[in-house]
């Protein structure tokens, strides 16, 4: 079976371009280069496309690669709006739409990658391959600020973001926090998360955060899972990257995703935390074009969805009662660097 072409032909250059479009009365950013077949990049909460830079550029000698700021995120406006993964999926269905894109690779950051899956959910019919890196949305544990900042006070708490020297302060404890901590994954992360932060103060940019925040997560954890879905992808080509240092997302959601996903590949970054391409983008970058490569665009078979329908798996049939799948591989960790 041969790779299908995207629509769009136009040679681009491959450093990223900002471009905007208005769908739905709202305004999209979103940062397009390259050309060839197409890869849609997703970035996580409170960040946004640049995220993507340096993997972008590298993906774009090959690929025409589109990285979105999301609805409430980087450049794109800040409604009150619906900041749900299926209201998001819906987002990138209309944006490829519009960009003239009719089947893509898609790569899922935290909370992109539950936005990738429910694009997949949503829309399989556009999808060739799915990269999940550091995916939220595989099972209920989550890193405790983000559950303390799902709770009615969470948005109270991003509002001192906006007084006079709290933010300075907070990237000062950054700052050395990373310097004694720095080997940990709570160091390794610590410099994203305050980049993170430091888009909030601006008071439509904490509002859209606190309510993506709340349609994911509560105080016991991730509200939206994939797996008791996880067996539709059974035609669609996965490749799991995680940093084994992942604070947010621990990296034993990555050996369950890999479990619950029939065929799935796995590569875990031994040093990383919760943002892989960043801490080594060369082996990112060779890892994404690799799998590219090695595998075929996904069929959309109709029937075989109607039959995967049919016979169904529940969540707990995958995790057991109560995750006790998640607690042993907690304890017994991963050192593979790969598996399929």
């Amino acid at each position: 079976m041969t790779e299908r072409k995207p629509k769009l032909h136009s040679v681009r250059e491959s450093t990223p371009s900002l471009q905007f479009r208005t769908i739905h009365g709202y305004r999209r950013a979103f940062r397009i280069c390259g050309s060839g077949p197409a890869i849609l990049l997703i970035h996580g909460i409170g960040d946004n496309s640049t995220t993507w830079h340096t993997v972008q550029t590298a993906l774009a000698q090959r690929f025409t690669v589109i990285a979105p700021d999301l609805l409430g995120h980087g450049q794109s406006d800040k409604p009150r709006a619906d900041y749900s993964v299926a209201a998001y999926a819906n987002g990138m269905r209309d944006l490829l739409s519009v960009l003239d894109i009719d089947h893509v690779t898609v790569v899922g950051h935290s909370l992109g990658g539950g936005v990738a899956m429910q694009f997949a959910y949503q829309f399989p019919q556009l999808v060739d391959r799915l990269v999940l890196v550091g995916s939220g949305g595989v099972t209920k544990d989550v890193n405790v600020a983000l559950r303390i900042a799902s709770m009615p006070m969470g948005s109270e708490a991003l509002a001192l973001l906006r007084l006079p020297l709290v933010l300075p302060a907070l990237q000062m404890a950054g700052r050395v926090g990373g310097a004694l901590f720095g080997s940990t994954g709570v160091g390794r992360d610590l410099p994203d998360m305050l980049r993170v932060l430091n888009d909030l103060p601006e008071p439509t940019a904490s509002s859209a955060f606190a309510r993506t925040l709340r349609a994911v997560v509560d105080w016991r954890g991730q509200v939206v899972t994939m797996l008791d879905r996880c067996y539709l992808t059974e035609s669609v080509p996965v490749q799991l990257v995680w940093g084994k240092k992942d604070s947010v997302i621990p990296v034993s959601h990555a050996h369950l995703a890999h479990s619950a996903m029939p065929g799935s590949k796995l590569e875990i970054f031994d040093g990383s935390g919760h943002f892989p391409f960043h801490d080594d983008p060369d082996r990112f970058v060779e890892i994404v074009e690799r799998f590219i490569d090695s595998t075929q665009p996904a069929p959309y078979d109709q029937e075989l969805l109607r039959d995967l329908l049919r016979a169904g798996i529940s969540e707990k049939a995958i995790t057991g009662p109560l995750d006790t799948r998640v607690a042993v591989l907690d304890a017994i960790g991963g050192d593979e660097r790969s598996a399929t």
